[in-house]
């Protein structure tokens, strides 16, 4: 059972990435996704800047070690990532870079979805011919 609960956090973690890079797509759908997005995307820059540790990966390693099963040291990102995204390892340059790139790409993402919505509001307040 603890098992399952390790991998339940690690699936969690892993969509917690995913909706930290591309939340803001949901957003441009569901505007109220913001009020979670933005905090979780700061979180997820903050955490990358900072070096620090998500609290979600000692979870999962005392889950696993408590079920029997060999934890592993580091983060999240060096144990499941690091190997296939980055060969030589995660340096605290591809920490600043990952940062920058979740918080360009989302500045983006947003502008382009404030831009949509104003070009639709500007439509619709438009004179009819």
């Amino acid at each position: 059972m603890l098992s399952w609960a390790a991998d339940a956090v690690l699936l969690l973690h892993a969509a917690f990435i995913v909706f930290v890079v591309l939340g803001a797509l949901l957003v441009a759908r569901w505007p109220a996704v913001a009020w979670l997005h933005l905090p979780a995307a700061a979180w997820g820059v903050w955490i990358e800047w900072s070096g620090g540790l998500c609290p979600l990966t000692p979870l999962e390693q005392r889950l696993r070690l408590a079920a029997g099963e060999q934890g592993y040291r580091g983060g999240f990102i060096e144990h499941y990532l690091t190997g296939a995204i980055y060969p030589e390892g995660l340096t605290r340059e591809w920490q600043w870079a990952l940062g920058a790139f979740v918080l360009l790409l989302n500045v983006g993402l947003y502008a382009a979805i404030c831009a949509a919505r104003r070009r639709r509001r500007s439509a619709a307040r438009a004179p009819k011919p």
